[in-house]
């Protein structure tokens, strides 16, 4: 479970709004032992305190679903992680983490807020016969 998380290029990312709503968004992350880290990086947007952070702050939890889709459906799985959740501002070995898997990180170093997700829960399914 642990490799295919970890190999996974997107997530979808599961927090919850202060009103009790569910919020889904793709993201980029790496997995740091037990711990997801996502940041808030350069791709256009309108501010840097996205939803999902406020999210963190009113209700500290979060999810991470990584799947595999094929139309050959024996090849399908998913896996979810989930755990208490912060936000920080200090945290280079996740920001590290995110510029080794990813090349666009190398060119843009993220400098925004990081979002983490101390494990606690992995939950996985997978297509068997």
């Amino acid at each position: 479970m642990r490799r295919r998380v970890a190999g996974a290029p997107v997530g979808r990312l599961g927090t919850v709004t202060s009103d009790g709503r569910p919020h889904l968004v793709p993201c980029c992350f790496a997995l740091v032992g037990d711990t997801i880290y996502s940041a808030v990086d350069s791709k256009p947007k309108t501010t840097t305190r996205l939803k999902r952070l406020a999210n963190i702050e009113a209700n500290p939890i979060g999810s991470l679903l990584v799947d595999q889709y094929d139309d050959d459906w024996t090849n399908l799985w998913w896996i979810r992680v989930s755990g208490p959740a912060r936000v920080t501002d200090d945290e280079p070995e996740a920001v590290d983490a995110l510029v080794a898997k990813y090349h666009q990180y190398r060119e843009t170093r993220p400098t925004g807020p990081v979002l983490a997700i101390d494990i606690d829960d992995w939950r996985a399914w997978q297509f068997t016969t």
